[in-house]
């Protein structure tokens, strides 16, 4: 792999080029596209890892439904309002796209173009929170609508008196929670990325942490498609 000259004719090159141009593999790579190889598959790992884990809240979800079915008839739309969960979809929806669009502007080496899309998908990202803890957990918390023995909440939900109110809501507050703050970690990876992107630290030949930061984003937006329908609009 050739390398950009620090001294001589080609050290103007070097002065000028992008962050990305003269960047170099890890000396344990044998050239950047290993490197790259490496990374991904290292993302891979990881977020199949992160399916371990959401698979295990997809499982009690239907495990508790099995044994405590009137703890969730009605539920959800007692507790939850569908529309506020729809918007937080099409929030994290968008943001998708944006990540998709800043991955290609990456590998075009549009600068500006990766940096305003991975921006704007953080936003989504903080919108998605804000509505979160604005519209449902702080109202729940203050009805006592949470979950275990903290729960509070005497209405019941038409089809049992209280006492099993709780599974479903200690299902949704754990499944939800947890997934928040996947969306945290993931705001916070945009901002990391959107500054470098700034500073030109990626372009063609160098993009591996706006892809792997994306895969990340993705399976995070994922998640809240399985999440929504189950705890929003299953009756």
């Amino acid at each position: 792999m050739t390398t950009i000259p620090t001294t001589g004719p080609g050290a103007g090159v070097q002065a000028s080029a992008e962050p990305w141009e003269r960047y170099t593999h890890q000396p344990h790579w044998r050239n950047r596209e290993d490197e790259f190889e490496g990374a991904k598959l290292g993302m891979w790992l990881f977020l199949s890892t992160e399916l371990l884990l959401f698979s295990g809240f997809f499982c009690a979800y239907f495990v508790l439904r099995h044994f405590y079915p009137d703890a969730f008839r009605g539920a959800s739309t007692h507790f939850l309002d569908w529309r506020i969960g729809a918007i937080n979809t099409a929030i994290l929806l968008i943001s998708s796209w944006n990540v998709a669009v800043a991955v290609r502007a990456a590998q075009l080496g549009q600068k500006m173009i990766l940096a305003g899309n991975i921006f704007f998908a953080s936003l989504c990202g903080v919108a998605f929170l804000v509505l979160k803890l604005a519209l449902e957990y702080f109202p729940k918390i203050q009805k006592g609508e949470v979950p275990g023995a903290f729960f509070s909440y005497a209405g019941g939900h038409g089809y049992d008196p209280s006492p099993y109110d709780p599974i479903f809501l200690s299902v949704y507050w754990v499944s939800t929670a947890t997934h928040g703050f996947h969306v945290l970690v993931g705001v916070l990876l945009l901002w990391w990325v959107g500054w470098r992107a700034l500073k030109g630290h990626f372009g063609p030949k160098h993009y591996t942490a706006v892809e792997n930061v994306g895969l990340y984003w993705h399976l995070v937006d994922l998640i809240w498609i399985f999440l929504f329908p189950l705890l929003y609009l299953v009756p």
